[in-house]
């Protein structure tokens, strides 16, 4: 199979090594600077034990969704080197060219993206 028709590959594979490499460097970033929230009732109160319990579990995800969206790229770019880019994974069609510029590192179709959901 190659590449969908009327797709600049080049720009598609440069969006998402850009992307790619912002990801990166944010969770790289988290990564150093991140502290443990300190949990000791007796230092703060419930309340604030809460928030920050909260806060822990908003940034956990939020490292989780970027970690996924890396994954996401890494396939594409990989889609890309093995001349499948531009093709559904579940059905094998084409992916609408406008769908592939709104989220290049999208493996489906239309049609089966909404059947997945």
């Amino acid at each position: 199979m190659s590449s969908a028709p009327n797709l600049d590959i080049a720009a598609m594979k440069k969006r998402l090594l850009d992307r790619r490499k912002e990801l990166e460097q944010v969770i790289e970033a988290r990564a150093e600077t991140r502290t443990e929230s300190e949990l000791d009732q007796q230092r703060i109160g419930r309340l604030s034990r809460m928030d920050a319990i909260q806060q822990q579990a908003m940034e956990e995800e939020t490292g989780r969704r970027r970690a996924q969206e890396v994954d996401r790229i890494k396939a594409a770019l990989q889609r890309i080197e093995e001349d499948d880019f531009g093709y559904c994974s579940v059905c094998e069609e084409p992916i609408a060219p406008k769908r592939l510029e709104n989220d290049p590192a999208t493996p489906l179709c239309i049609n089966c993206a909404g059947r997945v959901n």
